[in-house]
């Protein structure tokens, strides 16, 4: 199998991947909870491989599209936070899995939905050089619409200290080592050598990185799962609601059918494997439920993406 081959194929690996982390974890809980401390290196080894795939040194090309740049960014940082703040109001009693569904719902994914999108006939290649900057801002962004959306009364502290370590060590080394091998290629044999033997890890990485997670976090969840009920409603509504903002704001700024679509699977897909540390670094009281609403959403996602790859090509055809 080529690669081409394996990035075919990759949904298949990732529903194994979860279908066999799951039955694992629920089977031997206290051997699958060894593997929560796999759970940061293995998403940094991941964030690597993904941003080797991004074209840093040629940023200024994917931000060209200014039309689809700024549609991008008023879906996932005005529109989709005002749907989020929305959607969880009914989740103020509910502190752990509040915080825990405003990390995930607030931040845009950054790897998976450039397959995504490919599968569903978006325009992958803006997608993926417009992700440095979605990275960028909602590390800059989420602490404060968690500020606002939580409240100075909520009983939730968070550390700047967590969200800090998680951004050296999740997105700031990967993306300096990435970014180090790129250049590196160009001038030696040895490193290109290494950089080609990573453009096959994204799709094992993903796969590692699911094994890892829910494997380590399944048993939480279905023990938690009447603690979980609340939040169930909340990720159903913006899995039906995201791409309809998305591809109501790709239509205001008129784009063509393959960015349109780009723009509403940006909307609908989040960066839960990223942001469940930053979950597992909340204060003890409530990480172990945030967390569980994080991957909550996570499975939930993934049965979303197989519906979005044909409903979203639907959705957005020639009328925008």
């Amino acid at each position: 199998m080529d690669r081409e081959q394996l990035e075919k194929h990759q949904i298949p690996v990732y529903f194994v991947a979860v279908i066999f982390a799951a039955i694992a974890g629920l089977l031997a809980p206290h051997a699958s909870q060894a593997l929560g401390g796999m759970v940061t290196p293995t998403i940094a080894a991941l964030m690597y491989a993904m941003f080797l795939q991004i074209p840093f040194l040629d940023i200024r090309n994917g931000v060209a599209n200014k039309r689809f740049m700024a549609a991008l960014l008023t879906a996932n940082f005005v529109t989709i936070p005002l749907l989020v703040w929305a959607l969880t109001l009914g989740l103020t009693d509910h502190p752990a899995i509040l915080v825990g569904a405003l990390l995930v719902l607030l931040t845009p994914c950054i790897d998976y939905v450039v397959v995504f999108t490919h599968i569903g006939k978006g325009d992958s290649k803006l997608t993926l050089a417009a992700t440095p900057s979605l990275l960028l801002l909602q590390l800059v962004l989420l602490p404060l619409y968690l500020t606002l959306m939580l409240g100075k009364d909520s009983a939730v502290i968070i550390s700047i200290g967590p969200f800090v370590e998680a951004f050296l060590v999740l997105i700031a080394l990967p993306m300096i080592l990435a970014v180090a091998t790129t250049a590196g290629a160009k001038r030696s044999r040895v490193v290109e050598g290494w950089n080609n033997a990573w453009a096959w890890m994204p799709v094992p990485a993903m796969a590692a990185v699911l094994v890892v997670v829910i494997g380590s976090q399944i048993s939480a969840v279905v023990k938690d799962m009447d603690k979980l009920l609340p939040v169930v409603p909340v990720y159903m509504s913006f899995m039906l609601l995201a791409p309809l903002v998305g591809a109501m704001v790709a239509w205001a700024f008129k784009l063509p059918p393959s960015t349109a679509r780009s723009v509403a699977f940006s909307s609908s897909t989040r960066n839960s494997l990223v942001v469940l540390p930053l979950a597992l670094a909340l204060p003890e009281e409530i990480r172990g439920l945030a967390a569980a609403a994080v991957i909550t959403q996570t499975l939930i996602e993934l049965v979303s993406e197989l519906i979005y790859i044909r409903a979203i090509r639907a959705l957005v055809w020639r009328k925008i």
